[in-house]
């Protein structure tokens, strides 16, 4: 059967969730060789087997780790060189994006970014993608080279397929680029106990309603309860109530939960483009006009500090 590289995120050794979701998705198209780089690398083996890879090519260099972005490049390259893939699958990450485009310009391939399903077709893989603003869905396939696809977060479920998972070192030769942007130094995220943003299966954000920074404690504590990340409209990040990196929308991040609560979003275009394939979206919001009512699973025309409080204590009610 054909093989399909699949780029692992890992951080350690741990594997990240998307990878798996990725290894779900290879084994519509084909047999799974997973690409491992980094300290650690040789530890996702047991993780990737389990969960469909056939191989697994590992290169620990130190390259990783101390430049940016052109080593992963070299290595996903020199694995396209010994395997001969039908796909190449990468998670739609920033650095996942940057990853796959400088690969597809080197191999000479088209490239299909934020799939959110994919498929064997008769002439190549066909991967599914929700474009502007989600307002339509196309169904796509490279027409030259190998395909190079980056996959949304929470696009497949992780399902589990017992697999060899033998590991093998892959020989990479690192290019004149590889070493032209340098790591000079690391802080530590901060962390918050709560789930990636992007790759949370329940996500529970606040906007222009929420009214003020200090009352974003009403959010995070409905989010607790359901052990979900905590998002942002654009407006609330730009009054300065909650942090950048937790933005939601078109100039955010890209969100695809399998549950998406807005509570105090009013559901303007920039913050829809962001969230919208939500498998189920639920609105909270005194304004029963609110575009956002357009779009949800589910609408409470209430004020969020007496819906969202009541909604806390109902979950932590039954958890308990």
């Amino acid at each position: 059967m054909a093989e399909v590289l699949v780029f692992v995120d890992h951080v350690d050794g741990a594997v990240r969730k998307p990878t798996l979701e990725l290894l779900t998705l290879a084994r519509r198209i084909g047999d799974p060789v997973a690409v491992a780089l980094g300290n650690g690398a040789a530890g996702t083996a047991g993780v990737l087997g389990e969960h469909g890879a056939v191989k697994v090519l590992t290169d620990e260099a130190a390259e990783y780790a101390d430049y940016l972005v052109v080593p992963k490049v070299d290595a996903l390259q020199a694995a396209h060189a010994v395997v001969s893939p039908v796909a190449v699958l990468v998670p739609s990450s920033a650095e996942g994006k940057e990853i796959a485009a400088r690969l597809a310009v080197r191999i000479g391939s088209g490239i299909i970014t934020d799939a959110v399903d994919l498929e064997a077709g008769e002439q190549g893989p066909v991967a599914t993608q929700s474009v502007f603003a989600a307002a339509f869905t196309t169904r796509s396939r490279v027409s030259r080279g190998t395909p190079v696809i980056t996959v949304k977060p929470n696009s497949a479920p992780v399902e589990p397929a017992s697999a060899a998972g033998a590991l093998e070192a892959l020989e990479v030769v690192f290019s004149q680029a590889a070493t032209g942007t340098k790591v000079t130094a690391r802080t530590a995220r901060e962390s918050t106990g709560r789930p990636e943003l992007t790759e949370a299966a329940i996500v529970v954000s606040g906007g222009r309603g929420v009214n003020g920074a200090e009352n974003f404690a009403v959010i995070e504590a409905l989010a607790d309860s359901l052990g979900a990340a905590v998002g942002a409209s654009r407006a609330a990040v730009d009054a300065g109530w909650y942090p950048h990196s937790n933005q939601v929308g078109q100039t955010g991040k890209s969100v695809s939960p399998q549950l998406y609560i807005a509570s105090g979003i009013s559901g303007a275009i920039q913050h829809r483009a962001g969230m919208q394939t939500s498998k189920t979206i639920v609105a909270i919001n005194k304004d029963a006009e609110a575009p956002i009512f357009d779009l949800v699973d589910y609408g409470v025309v209430g004020d969020l500090f007496t819906v969202v409080p009541q909604l806390t204590d109902e979950v932590n009610t039954r958890k308990a």
